[in-house]
């Protein structure tokens, strides 16, 4: 599945077989919120960023309106990740049970964050968004955070 961002002319390619397993995942925690990082790699000229797998944190706080995240061990994960196949952490996913894939304020304030800690190396990190309802069904839409802001990707 491909996607593109306008604003700043960039693709983002994710199979469906991954975007299923994310949902799956998502679905196994409905009512409750559940997220975590996104794994992938851009290409050669930074255009396009494939999202390969994605990681579910060992620490989180949810319920059904709310998901945070630990950060504990993952720093070592992502390194073996790199040195075995040179993906790394492209960004972050949740779901919002019964709700939108629209991002709310403190979603944005938590890409903000995400964005200035200097762990993160990447400029512009991903938020996939899943919509999950009682009958399993999904939808999706993904962001790409840029100055403070979260712009949507469209499909291609």
């Amino acid at each position: 599945m491909k996607f593109i961002n306008s604003y700043k002319n960039l693709n983002l390619v994710i199979s469906a077989e991954t975007l299923l397993r994310i949902a799956n995942k998502g679905k196994k925690f409905f009512p409750n919120e559940i997220g975590g990082f996104l794994i992938g790699y851009y290409s050669l000229d930074l255009k396009t960023l494939y999202i390969t797998d994605f990681l579910l944190p060992k620490n989180y706080k949810n319920n059904s309106y709310l998901f945070e995240r630990s950060v504990e061990g993952i720093i070592s994960i992502f390194n073996k990740i790199f040195k075995k196949k040179k993906y790394y952490y492209v960004g972050e996913w949740h779901t919002h049970p019964n709700g939108s894939t629209m991002y709310s304020n403190t979603d944005l304030k938590a890409m903000i964050k995400i964005a200035n800690d200097n762990n993160v190396v990447i400029e512009n990190p991903i938020l996939l968004i899943l919509s999950i309802n009682e009958e399993n069904n999904y939808e999706f839409s993904f962001y790409l955070y840029v100055n403070e802001k979260l712009i949507k990707y469209e499909k291609d």
